[in-house]
């Protein structure tokens, strides 16, 4: 029998300063901003709260008016998105028993499925934190540095993180990198996070480490304090998440032909 999934609350990371994307939660998608979209995902998943935690009034600005959401000022030089939901969960004083899903601010498409998914170990593992994980299916997928993919143990926890392509099949590789060999577990990594929130405020208080900063990827900060990350496959499909102008322009068409789709 499925474990129950216990109540949560769901937390949108919304920084405004992005690198490759500038300004990335206020572009439109559809003639809708990218941080509404996220955030009525979140709604739609049955979330007991919806929380966005951003560093610039602009994006607050955007989400007044819009239901129930909640929006929480927070500092500008938070690391990570982890980081950044900590000082979100201390300012709400939430409980330590408090489930709280980080859910990137780039995933307009994410599956309501999916969020409670990520949920579910929570009440039946004893992994402190859970993310989730999808098939890799072509080549230029797992070469590309901008996936994140996953390597995942045989009980079901992640071993690695990695922008590089994992794992690496040697001999097939050796032969033809341009398709990828049968029945190797390659896997993308799902930008979503569910932990309780004193394990939150536990792992905002670690140090940064050199894993995590060489690969720019926070989850690692877990793995190489010793925590274990619990990994399942998503229930229904994530489109990937926008990083850059091309995953918009994506982004777009997808959405169009989505509609197209409609009878």
């Amino acid at each position: 029998m499925a474990a129950k999934i216990p109540p949560f609350v769901v937390v949108v990371p919304a920084r405004f300063g992005s690198t490759r994307l500038p300004g990335k939660p206020l572009l439109k998608i559809g003639g809708e901003s990218m941080i509404r979209r996220v955030a009525g995902r979140a709604g739609q998943a049955g979330a007991a709260q919806v929380v966005v935690a951003t560093d610039d009034e602009r994006v607050a600005h955007e989400l007044r008016g819009c239901g129930d959401i909640l929006v929480c000022m927070t500092r500008a030089d938070h690391a990570s998105g982890s980081d950044r939901i900590a000082e979100t969960a201390g300012y709400f004083g939430w409980p330590d028993d408090t489930v709280v899903v980080n859910l990137q601010g780039d995933e307009p498409f994410a599956p309501a499925a999916g969020i409670r998914a990520v949920v579910a170990p929570l009440a039946g593992d004893d992994a402190p934190m859970a993310t989730l994980a999808t098939p890799i299916e072509h080549a230029d997928e797992l070469f590309d540095p901008n996936v994140v993919k996953v390597v995942v143990g045989a009980h079901g926890r992640a071993l690695y993180f990695t922008r590089a392509p994992a794992p690496w099949a040697r001999d097939a590789f050796a032969r033809d990198r341009s398709a990828l060999p049968p029945d190797v577990p390659f896997l993308r990594h799902i930008g979503i996070y569910a932990y309780r929130a004193g394990f939150l405020r536990r792992l905002a208080a670690l140090p940064r480490t050199p894993l995590e900063q060489a690969e720019s990827l926070e989850q690692l900060r877990a793995l190489e304090h010793g925590h274990a990350i619990a990994v399942r496959a998503t229930p229904e499909p994530f489109p990937p998440g926008i990083d850059t102008a091309d995953d918009l322009a994506r982004a777009e068409r997808w959405l169009a032909a989505q509609g197209a789709a409609r009878p």
